[in-house]
This record gives structure tokens, sequence and C-alpha cells, in this order.
């Protein structure tokens, strides 16, 4: 079967940790199909650094041999509600013959804007079955902007399937008139061989880092970005942490609201007690989450962010949001849910669940359920049906 995956949610070879459940799902589709997935690469992205990006194109087929990239040219700042049109024209200006003449027999469009809505219409255009694949604020954001909702559901519409990450994502596009025997649900999955408890006084030892056996660890892996609640969450570590003179916090990830993270911890005179270390590789993230006491992860929507099953897989209990799919995965041996942008009951629930006698294996037991080998079977079983009619 061969099968053709666009979307922007991939690994770039300057930047491996981008849209990792794309890479491990791709991965292990690819031992099935005869799969290539083209990457949109924004063009500032790719004008900020040509030489980089002309050669990370040979660099990124070694390392994923079935992924080529493309630029995806668009206004800046305005025009949003045409971002898929203009997606649309950068695949079909630098990827003609392989879009329209490849002999596809299924495309799978993963993120519905503007990728999925883009993909839709080459299905139309060279008669092929289209699969949607959408994670979270695809939907939860811009269904409730005009301009891309009507294109999303569309789109969604006409392809022959749907898959959500989480079942409150389905039930909000069934909420907004999608067929129901449409739209199907596919946790993603989570790599038991690299996820998995393992001995924590190690693992900071591992790391380095001055971690020691006394040190209480709150860790937050992610986008450095408001929705992602990362500023909440350092508040509420300002109240905790002078109750918990041990308390640290770390986070690994990188983004826009890293500069006032590092202000407002300044400010508090806890710069030495908040740790911003960057992204992470993936092959990484194990051992931080073996070494950490809770995994905090406050956001403000979200689809089933694959680090809470992560956390769950390594046996480390989560402290997160009652947002998107997460009440769906996180059960209450396994961690606390809070609302949403609530300062008071954040520092509530982190004060209470760092007492709590957590039972790993049995969070880890739970979290191996979400596996890869189910994702890939579901969605195999759908590309088939779609190929068959």
């Amino acid at each position: 079967m061969k099968v053709l995956a666009i979307t922007n949610l991939f690994g770039y070879p300057w930047d491996r940790t981008r849209g990792q459940f794309n890479q491990q799902q791709f991965d292990r589709l690819a031992q099935h199909v005869e799969l290539k997935v083209l990457v949109a690469v924004p063009w500032n992205e790719a004008l900020r650094r040509p030489r980089a990006y002309w050669s990370a194109r040979r660099e990124g087929r070694q390392r994923w041999p079935y992924v080529d990239y493309f630029i995806f040219w668009f206004p800046p700042r305005f025009a949003r509600g045409l971002h898929a049109l203009c997606f649309l024209l950068s695949l079909l200006l630098q990827c003609p013959a392989l879009l329209l003449f490849g002999r596809w027999q299924a495309l799978i469009g993963s993120w519905a804007y503007p990728d999925a809505v883009a993909t839709t219409v080459l299905g139309a255009l060279s008669a092929t079955p289209v699969l949607m694949k959408v994670h979270g604020s695809d939907v939860n954001d811009y269904l409730d902007e005009p301009g891309k909702r009507w294109q999303i559901l569309a789109a969604a519409r006409r392809c022959r399937r749907v898959m959500t990450a989480s079942a409150a994502l389905r039930e909000r596009l069934l909420a907004a008139g999608l067929p129901g025997e449409q739209v199907q649900v596919n946790y993603n999955g989570v790599d038991a061989s690299m996820f998995k408890p393992a001995d924590r006084l190690a693992a900071r030892q591992a790391l380095g880092q001055d971690l020691t056996p006394e040190s209480r660890i709150l860790l937050f892996i992610g986008n450095l970005k408001l929705a992602k609640g990362c500023v909440d969450l350092l508040r509420a570590f300002v109240e905790l942490a002078a109750r918990e003179p041990s308390l640290l916090l770390v986070y690994l990830g990188s983004g826009e609201a890293q500069a006032q993270l590092e202000a407002e911890a300044a400010r508090a005179g806890l710069s030495a007690r908040v740790r911003l270390l960057g992204k992470r590789e993936h092959a990484e993230l194990p051992r931080w989450l073996n070494a950490a006491d809770l995994l905090c992860l406050p956001s403000h929507m979200e689809g089933v962010p694959n680090v809470v099953l992560e956390a769950m897989a390594c046996g480390v209990p989560v402290v997160a949001t009652r947002v998107g799919g997460i009440p769906e995965v996180l059960p209450a041996f396994a961690g606390e849910l809070v609302p949403p942008r609530d300062p008071a009951a954040l520092v509530a629930a982190l004060a209470c669940a760092l007492q709590a006698p957590w039972d790993r294996e049995r969070i880890a037991a739970h979290a191996r359920q979400f596996d890869w080998q189910t994702n890939i079977e579901r969605l195999l079983q759908q590309l088939r049906q779609m190929e068959a009619r």
C-alpha cells in the first residue's frame, strides 16, 4: 500500500524534538506500508538558515528515509484564512509529479489547518481518499476562528476518515456537525522500551545538574508559551518554595515565555531553584522523568499530550489541568486534575501530590495500555478500509 502523509508536525534535522508523536507513529507505519512524508518548513525558518536548510534535507533523509521537506510560503502576519491555499500552492509548485502522479492509495493530512485542508484538495485532484488526523489546538482553537472553521469542517466532510487523539476532540467535531461514523479516536502510544520505571537516585546521578537525593523535583516538559501554563506553574512554585526548601522546578523546553520565566524567578529570588534547561532530545526524557518527583502540565487547552503518557509509563505521578483529553488518560491513582487558570487549586494539588504515597508500579501498568502497536493497527485498519472503498 502506498501512503503519502503531509504535515508541519515533524522533526527538522536542526530540531529533532518537533512532532515527536508523528515521528514515532510514522516510523512504525513505514514498516507496514510504502510511506512518504512531506514536511512543511515555514519560509522564514528556511530563509533564516538557507544553507542549513538544503544540507539538512540531505541529513534528514538519512535519519528518516521516507521524509522530504518543502518550503511553506505564506504572507506574514495577515491573511491567515488564505494559509491553506498558500500551503496547497507551495506543494504543487515544489512537488507536482509526486503529488498528482504518485499513484498513492491513501493520503494523510496531519494537523487540521492548513495541512489537512490542503491535503483534501490534493485528494480531490488525484482521486485519492484522505484521512485527516487532528491533535488538539487545531480543533480546540481553530474551530473558534470563523475563517478557519468553515475550511476545516468542509475538508473533514470530504475526508473518508477523521482520526482524533482523544474522545474530547471527537465530541467537539461531532458537535460541529460531523457524522459519528466518520470520526474515530486513536490515542497515541508510548515506547515501553524507553519509558519505564527506573531508580530515581541513579537517574539523578546520571544527569548531574546538582540533583541531590534530598531534592524534590517538579518537572515541566513542553513549549514555553502561556497556553501551556508554564507561567502559572512558576507562580505556584513561588508560593510552594517557602514551605518546601528542597523543592526545585525544572523546565525542559523553549519558547516565547522563557524571558518572562527568568525575570519572574529572579524577582522572587529563586533563580537558583528554577532551572530552564532548554529542549532535550526525546531519548533523554526517560532519565529526566525518572529523576522527578512530579510532572506538572497546567495547560489551558490540550489534546492528549504524550508527555503525560510517558511520565505515567515511568511511574511518575502527574498534576495537570482538566482540559481536552487529559481526564481520559489520567486516573486519580496516577495524579491530580485541577481547573485551568486556577492558581489556588494548582498550589493545593501540587502540595498534596508531593506528600501522597504514589504506587509507581500501578501508574506504569496503567500507561502500558497506550501502546504504539495498537495505535498502528487502528490506523492501518482505517487506511485499508479507505483503500477497499
